[in-house]
């Protein structure tokens, strides 16, 4: 008996490595539901919204570095996908999208449901396509599949209704994929160039990103051969930062003064494998060399005087037999040694406990570095939150962490969790949400709790919108409608089916975490954090001071004396970290 078109898909999937599905079904899906069913090779996870799907599905593909699978059924369905396949697609993780679509005779006449799926998923994928007949279904999903593997992103492949039952009809090309990693090495020429700046120069930092990850030990020679100090992304921060001698931090946004000022004083900067998009923390008049695989990408964030196309890992291979031994250290000495100081501050802030009702969420933060452990995987919501885990986290090379780090979307953390404890069971997975992250897609821990997925919920309920208010501030705005009515997290979690505890008290931070971390299964601890707490980057404009100060002035004129004195009291252990 021949196989019809949803049999011939979940095949494909299989063959591919896929593990699992992440959709919500209905329309054409039935029939894939059913194929999946009947092969009991693969997974059907019935996830409550499909944004939640399309998250899971890029987390499980940043961690295993094969492709994913999810779904979405027509119209309204589909287009829940489209806010997950843009974090995935300009996170590099090779996802396949299966979007359901209305019957291909009804295409064109505003049928029930009908969008134009090419021009939705356009912009958020490297192939984008609907079949229509059974003969274009393999080459067309094969098509999808193998770009998304190879270039690292989102390939789409939509599915009529009528299709998904039909017979299959054999295929014109190959339905197998075939996963590459080829080593792309720059000209010897090239290679020599960057020799002969790097040896000749004094004040080199190094800058790394998520594109180093596999070059930790040539990267840490290089950095031994120069003298120089490590600076590197929030993204590539449990990559790049473990076993590390000359690290000196984070730089941008959430990151350290160390880190910034290492890059800005440096006379000749080598970007590794980042594409770090804020120019204001890269220098203007530096010697730039920049390495990456995606020669697009060079020389777009700032001006550079040598641009590389290569893997970093192979590169430095290449590289590191023309670099010799730098004797001088004074460069290095000068900003470890501001690093030293950074992390004492640090250490400083994250000692103070805060007060009932408002905890402080460095010392949160710092408890969970505490216990995770060596191995857990952290998924982190965009916002406050970041900055916490940027600041407090520590890699031990073993550890790995994901967020909504290139598209910058609220509400990725607990779905992100969802893929990584499917696809890694064995190990602890944490999720470091934010009160109005968790608050988007808060159906989803029915999710977490129908699987039996072990997941630790970590949530930093500040009442707010806590980088938008900060945002607000040093535009000299007053914040307006950041302040969030939310449900006890604790109690939620009970009536999923999972337990919760509420934390109001700073005392009782470590045992109750103790107690989570030690706990089986899916467990959410909601921490009442402090709102005010200050997250300063490690530069300051004048106008953001000036803009805060703005901003206190229009809540004392608004008659908000309170929450002006709240602010301030709060923020004075945070001195130490803006001078």
């Amino acid at each position: 008996m021949a196989k019809n078109i949803s049999e011939k898909l979940v095949d494909m999937l299989v063959k591919a490595g896929v593990r699992r599905i992440y959709a919500v079904t209905g329309d054409s899906l039935n029939h894939v539901n059913d194929a999946v069913r009947r092969n009991g090779k693969i997974e059907w996870i019935h996830v409550r919204h499909e944004e939640t799907g399309t998250f899971a599905a890029a987390a499980e593909a940043q961690l295993h570095g094969s492709l994913a699978c999810c779904a979405g059924s027509s119209g309204p369905g589909h287009v829940h996908l489209i806010n997950g396949l843009y974090d995935a697609h300009r996170s590099g993780a090779p996802v396949l999208a299966i979007t359901s679509t209305l019957p291909s005779f009804e295409m064109g006449t505003q049928f029930f449901q009908e969008t134009n799926t090419i021009r939705l998923f356009d912009d958020c994928s490297h192939c984008n396509q609907i079949a229509v007949n059974p003969v274009q279904f393999p080459r067309m999903m094969q098509g999808a599949m193998q770009a998304a593997i190879s270039r690292r992103g989102v390939g789409v492949i939509g599915l009529p209704g009528d299709l998904s039952a039909q017979d299959e009809k054999g295929s014109l090309t190959s339905v197998d994929v075939f996963a590459s990693t080829p080593c792309v090495i720059p000209q010897p020429e090239e290679i020599a160039r960057m020799a002969e700046v790097l040896n000749n120069s004094d004040k080199i930092t190094l800058f790394c990103g998520i594109g180093a990850k596999e070059a930790h030990k040539e990267l840490v020679e290089l950095s031994r051969l120069l003298n120089a100090p490590v600076v590197y992304t929030f993204k590539s921060k449990m990559e790049i930062q473990y076993d590390n001698p000359n690290e000196v931090g984070l730089t941008g946004l959430l990151g350290m003064p160390s880190g910034y000022q290492s890059i800005m004083d440096a006379e000749v900067l080598l970007m590794l494998g980042t594409d770090f998009p804020y120019e204001n923390f890269l220098p203007d008049d530096t010697h730039v060399i920049q390495v990456d695989i995606n020669a697009e990408r060079l020389g777009r964030r700032v001006h550079v005087a040598q641009g590389v196309c290569g893997d970093v890992k192979c590169t430095l291979q290449e590289l590191l037999p023309l670099i010799r031994q730098k004797n001088d250290t004074k460069f290095l000495d000068k900003h470890l040694k501001t690093y030293e100081k950074t992390r004492k501050d640090l250490d400083e802030v994250m000692k103070i406990k805060g007060k009932e009702g408002k905890i402080s969420p460095e010392y949160t933060m710092c408890t969970v570095n505490t216990l995770a452990a060596d191995d857990a995987i952290f998924t982190v919501d965009t916002g406050m939150t970041c900055v916490w885990g940027a600041r407090y986290l520590q890699a031990t090379g073993k550890r790995q962490m994901i967020g909504s780090f290139n598209h910058g979307s609220m509400a990725n953390a607990m779905p992100q969790a969802i893929g990584a404890a499917l696809a890694f069971p064995d190990r602890q997975v944490v999720a470091l949400c934010g009160d109005g992250g968790l608050s988007m897609l808060l159906g989803d821990l029915a999710t977490i709790v129908q699987y039996k997925l072990p997941v630790k919920l970590i949530v930093f309920n500040n009442r707010s919108l806590g980088m938008v208010k900060l945002e607000m501030e040093v535009a000299g705005l007053p914040d307006w409608q950041t302040d969030m009515y939310n449900p006890d997290f604790s109690r939620v979690a009970m009536s999923m089916g999972m337990p919760g505890y509420n934390v109001n008290d700073p005392e009782e931070v470590y045992p109750v975490l103790e107690k989570v971390f030690n706990t089986k299964g899916p467990v959410l601890v909601n921490i009442n954090t402090d709102p005010d707490a200050l997250a300063m980057p490690p530069k300051i404009e004048f106008q953001q001071m000036t803009g805060f100060a703005q901003a206190m002035y229009k809540l004392l004129i608004d008659g908000r004396i309170g929450e002006i004195k709240d602010t301030f009291d709060s923020n004075k252990r945070h001195i130490k970290e803006v001078f």
